[in-house]
């Protein structure tokens, strides 16, 4: 049976599970924080490029249009949007004032879908494309409050203000852990544009999206601009220990913390007896790196001895690995009894690692994002269960194949002699 802690009896049973360390200290006692509402921004370029006539025979900046006039009509009520332009103002040469032509068309907030038609209607394909700039602009509009926060990027081509790149600084919005998502989408993108758009999205958990006419653009805008709306578990940004000793103590719940290739972080975690912790860990690739890695996930005790692993290997370009482990606690004997006349709650340290490495020309800061999730449940009821049994449990299950490795070779010993004796009388 999987009772889950956050699913106990709605927000009240969600704040006691969690505890008052994952909700702002401003919330009141036993009351969860009132959620904002969703905040999205639509980025949108406007760069020279936007010219072209290769959507349904129209040209891109018309395809744009007509898509942002659908998804206004179609945006939910409670979400606040907003919508930001790259390359809409600045018609020149000069690099330098070409890489600031981003500005803020309408202003995230509740939605005037006449005013906000009226702003896309003037936009007309001008000049560059700062998708860096625009970007941090972007994540600028959507400070403040603990709403979902999502931008979407829509580009035809990849950044043209380097060394500004769009993608470490898609890096360094993840790395402030204000759980800000980049969506992206490219107009008939090419293989550099693709490339740059997927590693932005990646960086921050989003997704890409290659668009090759009108109603796909404006069925992933709607869909995505939906999605902001719908209820998430926002990560709860944490930050481990290089020991046991000192590690953030969590509780059931989804964390997110970022790890440098070949670091290990460790955690703690309270089990009481009679529950079972289950834990899984995933590390995004949110860049360019070396075939051959893994992730391990550990728990072990206070005084270093590991209970149970999970661990998992790759080969290859992916977007995460992950893996997961359980360990179901036994019921309390009375030795396990506290002084109150409770039961004490064994802490166990979570270690969780990696073996990623990536070529010399890669940057490795900020580390990785990894996400946590930890769950308490009710342990399994009967021995059937491999994990109640004790699999992984060291000393447990190494006596159990002893006892069997002797008793084979005793019955394998007799067998052997008896056919030899048989042989014999033959």
């Amino acid at each position: 049976m999987i009772t889950r802690k956050w699913a106990a009896a709605g927000a009240c049973g969600l704040l006691a599970a969690l505890g008052a360390g994952l909700f702002p200290a401003s919330a009141a006692a036993g009351e969860p924080a009132a959620k904002d509402s969703p905040k999205v921004e639509l980025v949108l370029d406007v760069s020279g490029s936007m010219r072209a006539t290769d959507i349904d025979g129209k040209s891109r900046m018309a395809a744009a249009k007509q898509a942002f006039n659908e998804v206004l009509d179609a945006t939910p009520d409670e979400v606040r949007l907003g919508i930001r332009t790259l390359g809409a103002d600045y018609p020149g040469d000069d690099r330098q004032m070409g890489c600031k032509d981003t500005k803020q068309l309408y202003p995230v907030g509740k939605l005037d879908r006449v005013e906000a038609k009226a702003a896309v209607a003037t936009l007309a394909p001008t000049g560059w494309t700062p998708i860096g700039p625009a970007l941090l602009g972007a994540a600028e509009d959507l400070k403040g409050g603990n709403a979902t926060r999502r931008i979407v990027l829509i580009t035809d081509g990849e950044d043209t203000c380097a060394p500004l790149d769009p993608c470490e600084v898609a890096r360094d919005i993840a790395a402030q852990g204000i759980h800000l998502v980049i969506d992206t989408l490219g107009l008939v993108p090419d293989a550099k544009t693709r490339e740059q758009l997927v590693c932005i999205a990646e960086a921050t958990g989003g997704t890409y999206t290659s668009v090759q006419h009108t109603a796909e653009l404006s069925g992933r805008v709607k869909q995505l601009v939906d999605r902001a709306a719908a209820p998430v578990v926002t990560p709860v940004a944490t930050q481990g220990a290089k020991q046991c000793q000192g590690a953030p103590k969590l509780g059931a719940g989804l964390y997110t913390d970022r790890e440098s290739f070949g670091e290990h972080r460790w955690y703690q975690v309270d089990v009481r007896p009679g529950q079972e912790l289950r834990a899984s860990v995933s590390i995004a690739a949110d860049r360019a790196v070396n075939n051959d890695y893994g992730v391990v996930l550990r728990a072990v005790t206070v005084h270093g001895r590991e209970i149970v692993r999970g661990s998992e290997a790759g080969d290859g370009r992916t977007d995460a690995i992950s893996t997961g482990l359980r360990y179901p606690k036994g019921e309390a004997d009375d030795e396990d009894a506290d002084g109150d006349g409770g039961t004490a709650a064994e802490t166990v340290c979570l270690q969780v690692g990696n073996s990623f490495s990536a070529p010399a020309s890669v940057k490795t800061a900020p580390g990785m994002p990894i996400e946590l999730v930890i769950d308490l449940v009710d342990g399994p009821d009967g021995a059937s269960d491999a994990a109640s049994f004790g699999l992984g449990r060291g000393w447990w299950l190494l006596g159990v194949l002893t006892l069997a490795g002797l008793v084979a070779g005793l019955v394998w010993g007799w067998i052997s002699r008896w056919r030899i004796s048989v042989w014999r009388t033959n």
